[in-house]
């Protein structure tokens, strides 16, 4: 599992760009939306691979059966 990280970049004119990395599916939204709503208006947004990414949920199960062979 990746880490999850935001950063941002304030530039001179005060635009500020936010980059979240590490966080997959919509859930970077989610994380995001309370800074944003702090910083000002969002002016655009460009969705990374790690977006369209989904979670992964892996189960186990195991099973005990056998074969007979008759020879």
């Amino acid at each position: 599992m990746s880490m999850e990280t935001l950063e941002f970049i304030i530039f001179p004119d005060g635009r500020v760009q936010e980059k979240a990395t590490g966080i997959v599916g919509a859930s970077c939204q989610e994380v995001t939306a309370a800074i944003e709503a702090q910083l000002g208006r969002v002016m655009s947004q460009e969705k990374t691979d790690d977006y369209y990414t989904q979670p992964i949920h892996q189960s186990a199960k195991t099973s005990n059966q056998a074969s007979l062979i008759d020879w």
